[in-house]
């Protein structure tokens, strides 16, 4: 059943707005044809009264002593109503006197029955010899000295077919009117339900980059305009929030910055003052946690900078190659220290449209990243290739590689996740979340291949020049 049950409002509401009128409906079907059988009963019974009357004033007993009914009764125009119905005559002593043709010989109820005719009418439903249903009425009437029992019946079968024919009709009708319902509950609750489906497409392309953006109100009076006020009141209070958030980090790194300095140095100098070697050690120890202590406040400083930037930066269109040609040389220093060496395989050079400044940095965080892991005398393989519309860069060591559990995490602020032992020094955690940040800039992807059996392969995804509209060369 859950199978079947609506997933979307519009489907709901429209289901419920059917069921509600197909409920209204039947019972107003019931009640219809409750008093439609209801009128058609009384009818019967008024016509019978009516025939019962006409009936007495057409019979009299011929010179034989036959009961008789009066042949000028045939040439009125009515006269072919009473023929259509069933009536029988006795006297009180239960001798039968006179039978219509209709009822081809069977009796009408049998036998009389105690107090039958006392009243004016006594009227009821009775089954026929032959299985038919007839409601008759029964009347006493003194003739010529004689008390005599008339009894006439409408036979029910033409009420039967007629109420058939209107539960026929209730049945055709019903289900043709919720489907007409269902169509204008449809065309309904879509025209109702179109202004939440622009307020979830609006709400959904607010991000954390533009809270300061805001629903459409058009009435502030009705349910949507104040779901709509109470979601920009929402939107308010995240994005002083937020703001708060990043004026406590810049502010916070830029007073973490002067006591670091002087520690380091403090450190420096008596460092070259020439110590003994325990106390080296430790001030040396402490130059490291300094110096790691500033990467850090810097990484923050640049992700609250870049975080708070509204405008999309400084978009040029420029080749990858010779930024990323330029990255490695100020890597150089340290990969040949290692003697990791960089080879590269560009089988495109198609240019991008991006911040170079911002993706030179984001560059610079993943190559790092690869260096820091990569065997000494191993290679960094920096590859790039055109996949539709969107320029391909990826960055592969021969490292670890990164277990499948971390992938996901590996560009969270501050995860620096199982590092091996002999990785060349200890990250901040924030590199790749400010190459992800950047990347995301830029209007491109960044992820870490999954399906490596072996080293880390990170594949940063730039949309071509070509494929914005209104870029030019």
């Amino acid at each position: 059943m859950k199978l079947l049950k609506p997933t979307n409002l519009r489907s709901r509401l429209t289901l419920w707005y059917v069921s509600v009128l197909a409920l209204l409906l039947v019972v107003y079907a019931t009640i219809v044809f409750a008093f439609q059988y209801a009128a058609l009963t009384r009818q019967m019974l008024h016509d019978e009264i009516q025939d019962v009357v006409t009936v007495e004033g057409l019979l009299y007993f011929d010179t034989s002593g036959q009961l008789q009914l009066r042949q000028d009764y045939f040439s009125r125009p009515q006269s072919h109503l009473l023929l259509d119905r069933y009536m029988e005559v006795r006297e009180i002593s239960g001798k039968v006197l006179y039978r219509s043709p209709t009822l081809q010989g069977m009796s009408l109820d049998g036998p009389i029955r105690n107090g039958e005719g006392d009243r004016s009418f006594n009227e009821r439903v009775v089954r026929l010899e032959n299985g038919n249903h007839a409601f008759i009425i029964s009347h006493i009437h003194g003739m010529d000295g004689r008390i005599l029992l008339i009894r006439l019946g409408y036979s029910l079968v033409p009420l039967r077919d007629r109420m058939l024919q209107f539960l026929l009709l209730l049945v055709i009708a019903i289900p043709l009117a919720l489907v007409l319902a269902a169509m204008a509950g449809q065309a309904i609750a879509r025209r109702a339900l179109r202004p939440i489906q622009a307020l979830t497409e609006h709400a959904t392309q607010i991000s954390a980059s533009n809270l300061h953006d805001r629903l459409d109100v058009r009435n502030p009076e009705d349910e949507l305009g104040r779901m709509a006020l109470a979601f920009n009141h929402l939107l308010g209070r995240l994005d002083a929030a937020f703001q708060q958030l990043r004026r406590f980090t810049a502010d916070a790194a830029h007073e973490l910055r002067a006591p670091l300095a002087s520690i380091r140095t403090v450190g420096e100098v008596a460092l070259g003052q020439g110590t003994e070697a325990g106390s080296r050690k430790a001030i040396e120890d402490i130059l490291e946690e300094t110096s790691r202590l500033n990467e850090t406040v810097d990484s923050l400083l640049l992700l609250s900078r870049v975080e708070a930037a509204e405008a999309p930066g400084q978009f040029e269109i420029f080749p990858l190659r010779p930024l990323v040609e330029e990255v490695s040389s100020l890597l150089s220093v340290m990969m040949e220290d290692s003697e990791v060496k960089v080879m590269y395989a560009f089988e495109t050079d198609q240019p991008v449209q991006a911040d170079r400044n911002l993706l030179r940095l984001a560059l610079v965080n993943v190559m790092h990243n690869a260096w820091k892991f990569a065997p000494h005398r191993s290679t960094i393989q920096i590859c790039s290739v055109m996949l539709g519309d969107m320029v391909q860069i990826s960055i592969q060591d021969e490292g670890p590689g990164i277990p499948k559990e971390e992938q996901e995490h590996v560009f969270n602020r501050f995860y620096t996740g199982s590092n091996p032992p002999d990785s060349r020094q200890k990250g901040t955690g924030l590199g790749l979340s400010i190459a992800k940040l950047v990347v995301e800039r830029c209007s491109g992807r960044i992820a870490f291949d999954s399906s490596m059996t072996s080293g880390a392969r990170c594949v940063i995804q730039l949309p071509a020049a070509d494929a914005i509209p209104g870029s030019e060369r």
